[in-house]
């Protein structure tokens, strides 16, 4: 761009970004993203409960399978019981989440605490390899080592607890499982790292408790420990590469997820349709919380515009996106010059560009 449209871009590259982040325009886009909020807070609440309906379960099973492992000397029982203690405080970590990543922005956190979700999500999954994946590690090696004998009362005992607690492990993955398909299926119910996690939680403890189940019987039937210090070994393995796949999840959000390919390419299409853009240099997203992204595009704008003009293009930019892309949250448009060659060859200089 050349003279007065020029200047009147440099004018409002940084107001643009700035002045209008937050305020995605008052056409319609206020209003949506308010549903939005509505529907999101409904969600958690189902949340909450699924979570408060594992943390239940954990909380009895676990006092049963300690006294049971305990009474026994059942190492696989014992790994059991650390699991889902494990569990338990993590049930603890995702209700904190629940309730911190809903606050609204505030000077010291204007972009919000949607991110608190994913931080407590990652202790979680620390939780999980520390209290349950190791200690099951322990125990395995522990019975190998020093083996271990146990009385038929024993194992009836222990074979019963497991066997309660397959039960309400059960129950609660359905239920888990019915939230997420009542919110879209896999691909979208899982989202939520809360909700996520309590579903890996609960997979695999029902896979856990089946392995100590098989390793206890083995015990009994062969009399060979072995068994049982096995059943203990794969149920720490199991636990520590849960804990690795949900903490590599929290990391990746932490640390600044962009936003789902198929979001950015709407965004993108949106932008490149606009007769005023002549180019979009940069687009830019990432993950605010569960609901919420940041949306930042660098573009280029054609020719003759005045300062009036760019202003009402932006806000009805923004107002656009924000409908086709509830998450977006922020959206920061920063007008931006290209060198003059380049400018010389756009489509928009060269007639191949038709109006949107």
């Amino acid at each position: 761009m050349t003279g007065t449209a020029s200047e009147d871009k440099k004018d409002h590259g940084t107001d643009h970004g700035t002045d209008h982040g937050t305020a995605r325009g008052s056409d319609d886009g206020t209003d949506h993203g308010t549903t939005a909020r509505e529907a999101d807070a409904g969600a958690d609440r189902k949340t909450r409960v699924t979570v408060l309906v594992a943390l239940a379960a954990n909380l009895v099973i676990a006092a049963a399978k300690a006294v049971g492992g305990l009474v026994a000397g059942s190492p696989a029982l014992l790994s059991e019981a650390a699991h889902s203690v494990a569990d338990s405080l993590n049930e603890v970590f995702l209700l904190a989440a629940l309730r911190r990543s809903r606050r609204p922005a505030d000077r010291r956190h204007p972009f919000g605490y949607g991110k608190e979700r994913f931080f407590w999500s990652l202790l979680a999954a620390v939780g999980i390899f520390v209290m349950g994946g190791c200690f099951s590690f322990y125990q395995g090696v522990e019975a190998l080592r020093t083996g271990a004998q146990e009385e038929l009362g024993g194992y009836v005992a222990g074979l019963i607890v497991l066997g309660v607690a397959l039960l309400a492990e059960g129950a609660s993955l359905l239920r888990a499982l019915h939230q997420v398909r009542g919110q879209g299926g896999l691909a979208t119910g899982l989202r939520d790292p809360a909700l996520r996690t309590v579903v890996a939680e609960d997979g695999t403890a029902v896979l856990g408790v089946t392995l100590a189940m098989t390793g206890m019987a083995l015990h009994m039937v062969t009399g060979q420990v072995v068994w049982e210090a096995c059943a203990s070994l794969a149920i720490g393995a199991l636990l520590v590469y849960v804990a690795y796949r949900l903490g590599r999840e929290a990391r990746d959000q932490l640390i600044g997820e962009a936003a789902d390919p198929e979001a950015s390419g709407r965004i993108r299409a949106l932008l490149c349709a606009q007769p005023e853009i002549d180019s979009v240099e940069a687009l830019f997203t990432m993950k605010t919380g569960l609901d919420s992204t940041l949306v930042a595009a660098r573009i280029d704008l054609v020719p003759g515009l005045d300062s009036e003009r760019v202003e009402e293009v932006a806000v009805r930019i923004k107002g656009s996106i924000a409908r086709t892309v509830p998450e977006a949250r922020q959206i920061f448009l920063d007008v931006t010059d290209r060198l003059a060659g380049e400018a010389a060859e756009s489509p928009a200089a060269t007639g191949e560009r038709g109006g949107a």
